[in-house]
């Protein structure tokens, strides 16, 4: 038969009082008292707005280091555009001026310095002169970061060179410029003017041709 009588109640009226289940329960929640389940939502929406702050935080860093590196970037970028305006603002001014560059080389290049030493006293004051003052004008270049190119014997670089002939020569390795027909000048790294260069390439030793330069 089975047996229908209810549990009996203990002195407080709890009929699960001396259940055994509901003692385990009770003592799983720690203090005896159930858990209700508006305080697990509560606690897990707690835990859902802690990470949400913690991901709008990272979002935030991650933000402020690259706005600071954007502006780092724009000052170095800035301080760059400044040094090269700066550098680059004579451009114009200074190739105006290698002519009369070329033409106190020529000057001086007319005369050797075996006529030099025979010519009266006023002929060599005069190339003396120029001497300076053509010493003088390439300082003054230097100093703004203009350096005149004279490639003799170096590679060919397209970029500051400009070919004017081929010249076969054995004795140097193709691509080598072996003879200046006219000096270039940079700025920076920037070409003012091009050297007229020949260029050597492979091939026998040509004699020379009717403008003195060999044959191409």
């Amino acid at each position: 038969m089975i047996d229908t009588r209810k549990p009996a109640a203990n002195q407080d009226g709890d009929p699960l009082a001396d259940d055994p289940r509901a003692k385990e329960a009770r003592d799983a929640s720690g203090d005896g008292e159930e858990i209700s389940v508006d305080a697990l939502l509560r606690g897990e929406a707690e835990a859902g707005r802690e990470a949400s702050l913690r991901n709008e935080v990272a979002e935030l860093k991650d933000r402020l280091l690259r706005a600071m590196a954007d502006t780092e970037n724009v000052r170095r970028r800035s301080e760059r555009e400044k040094a090269e305006a700066t550098l680059y603002a004579a451009t114009n001014f200074a190739r105006d001026l290698l002519s009369v560059a070329d033409n106190m080389a020529r000057a001086l290049e007319a005369m050797p310095e075996k006529q030099r030493e025979l010519a009266d006293d006023a002929t060599r004051n005069l190339l003396a002169g120029i001497d300076l003052t053509y010493r003088e004008l390439m300082q003054v270049f230097e100093r703004y970061n203009i350096h005149r190119v004279d490639p003799l014997g170096e590679r060919f670089d397209p970029h500051f060179h400009q070919a004017m002939f081929e010249v076969p020569d054995p004795d140097a390795p193709p691509g080598t410029v072996v003879q200046v027909v006219q000096p270039g000048y940079r700025i920076g790294e920037r070409v003012l003017r091009p050297a007229l260069v020949g260029v050597a390439k492979t091939g026998p030793r040509a004699g020379p041709g009717r403008n003195g330069r060999g044959s191409a």
